[in-house]
């Protein structure tokens, strides 16, 4: 049994992961290792802190840093301001590790450590998406009123999934359903295809495209890729 003592001492802390627990268990449906990862950061302060009152005040600022990085993308929000999830590995853990270091004023090597482990884990991710086809990119789920069959596909140029919809007005719903999504629409080199885009990061861009065909008005097909 937790005694008072130890309550009155930790009880930050508990407080602090239980946050950010809930924040990764609501917001972690696209990237849960990313999301898993970005804990790493606030369990290392929980170790360096040397008072409640700056553990609490930095606490803060991990979890509203982890809230940035993580619920944006998650909301299907796109543009300069919302990281990709490639940056929780290695940029998240890199300012997260500063804002330790000026919060703690020790533990250096155990910083370090996750700084390293932030671009190896960065490195590791890479290689396997390598070639490999894209995820949900917030594509899906797709509309309710229409039927799909998904499938997967590769090529020279890599590997990307497609949809074919068939329902009532397949392409408008579409089309509305990728907008909501805030896919832009952007230049298309295909005569019969729309292109629509959405872009993340900030410092490193990560660009989703859709295509979407028309076949008639009750049959329409969606093609996405990471550009």
């Amino acid at each position: 049994m937790p005694t008072p003592e130890l309550v009155k001492t930790h009880w930050w802390r508990v407080s602090l992961l239980v946050a950010a627990v809930a924040v990764i268990a609501a917001f972690a449906r696209e990237a849960p290792f990313a999301a898993v990862f970005a804990l790493l950061p606030l369990v290392l302060w929980c170790s360096l802190a040397r008072s409640p009152r700056s553990g609490v005040v930095v606490g803060l600022v991990l979890l509203a840093l982890l809230a940035w990085f993580v619920v944006p993308r998650e909301l299907g929000l796109s543009g300069p301001w919302v990281p990709a999830k490639i940056e929780v590995y290695w940029l998240y853990t890199t300012l997260a590790a500063v804002v330790c270091a000026i919060g703690a004023r020790r533990g250096a090597g155990r910083l370090t450590t996750l700084v390293v482990a932030g671009f190896v884990v960065t490195g590791g991710v890479l290689f396997s998406e390598w070639q490999a086809p894209p995820g949900n990119e917030g594509v899906s789920p797709w509309p309710a009123q229409l039927q799909t069959a998904e499938n997967i596909d590769c090529g020279s140029g890599g590997c990307w999934r497609d949809i074919t919809a068939t329902g009532d007005h397949a392409p408008e719903v579409l089309r509305e359903h990728l907008t909501a999504r805030h896919f832009i629409p952007a230049p298309s080199v295909m005569s019969n295809a729309e292109l629509l885009c959405r872009t993340t990061g900030l410092l490193v861009t990560h660009k989703a495209c859709a295509r979407l065909f028309t076949f008639t008005e009750t049959s329409a097909r969606v093609e996405w890729y990471v550009n």
